[in-house]
């Protein structure tokens, strides 16, 4: 039911006599645990379920669902010296703040609109990739059995990074980065 809302920005409502559409532009955020009993890869507390029952849980989450998704990333434990700590981080908000903007107004002078907004159609204009990083990518594609959406979504995902950077164009280290974030096909691919 969400693919097409997270695709269009819109949903259609119809009744016998007459359809309805709406505006849905939303971004999804969403959690899951690794496993039924949320253990899996915990350092210090056993997973109890079987790989068959892992997988089904994993199951549940569709391939055409997690290609509309951007990012897949997985957190891992945290200690509480990690967590309670009163070291401040090496960025603050603010800065961050700041690098948003600007990479925001970096897209809207280039493109006129947000990267994640980019049709198939422009990302060759506004994302171009190198030679190099086109047979890299594609060579990701064919071993993680990556769709021409979850591809796209990549390259949105390196123009970001890049802009967030102040870089002009899409590095080697950006399109890595992008495919890093996709840690579900990764494990779907496996």
């Amino acid at each position: 039911m969400l693919r097409e809302p997270i695709e269009s920005g819109h949903v259609m409502i119809a009744r016998a006599n007459r359809s309805v559409r709406f505006p849905a532009s939303f971004q999804l955020v969403a959690a899951m645990n690794p496993c039924p009993c949320g253990y899996l890869g915990h350092p210090k507390i056993d997973c109890q379920d079987s790989p068959q029952q892992i997988q089904h849980y994993r199951r549940k989450l569709s391939g055409p669902l997690l290609d509309r998704f951007d990012m897949h990333v997985e957190v891992g434990y945290q200690s509480g010296d990690v967590l309670l700590s009163n070291d401040k981080a090496q960025e603050s908000s603010a800065q961050v703040k700041q690098r948003v903007i600007d990479a925001r107004e970096r897209q809207s002078q280039r493109q006129g609109k947000a990267n994640s907004r980019l049709d198939p159609g422009d990302l060759q204009r506004y994302c171009p990739l190198s030679p190099d990083l086109n047979r890299w990518l594609e060579s990701v594609m064919e071993k993680l059995a990556l769709s021409a959406r979850a591809a796209h979504r990549i390259i949105r995902l390196a123009r970001t990074i890049a802009d967030l950077a102040g870089d002009a164009d899409i590095q080697s280290s950006h399109l890595a980065e992008a495919v890093a974030y996709r840690s579900l096909d990764r494990q779907r691919s496996q």
